[in-house]
């Protein structure tokens, strides 16, 4: 096992710029149009049917630039799952 020695001041600055990136890596946005793995992940579903389901029936938005390309709003996603929120009582 190695032991790294470092100055109090150098192990200071280096715990604040770990915490400074992983601040930025969260708060990072999120991407507006997600592909359909990720669509998916999202609804908790397994089959591309339920998503293309969704889909045909207007219950989530998407975009389609190409043929094969297909782009689904995840802020449509996350409205979805909260109209099918179900209070307790």
């Amino acid at each position: 096992m190695n032991v790294i020695h470092i100055e109090e001041e150098a192990f200071h600055k280096l715990v604040n710029e770990v915490v400074e990136r992983i601040i930025a890596e969260h708060n990072a946005p999120a991407e507006r149009w997600i592909d359909g793995e990720e669509a998916m992940h999202m609804l908790k579903v397994k089959s591309t049917t339920t998503l293309q389901n969704y889909r045909d029936e207007g219950k989530i938005r998407f975009s389609q630039p190409s043929k094969k390309v297909i782009l689904y709003d995840r802020f449509s996603i996350e409205e979805f799952i909260e109209q099918n929120v179900k209070d307790t009582f």
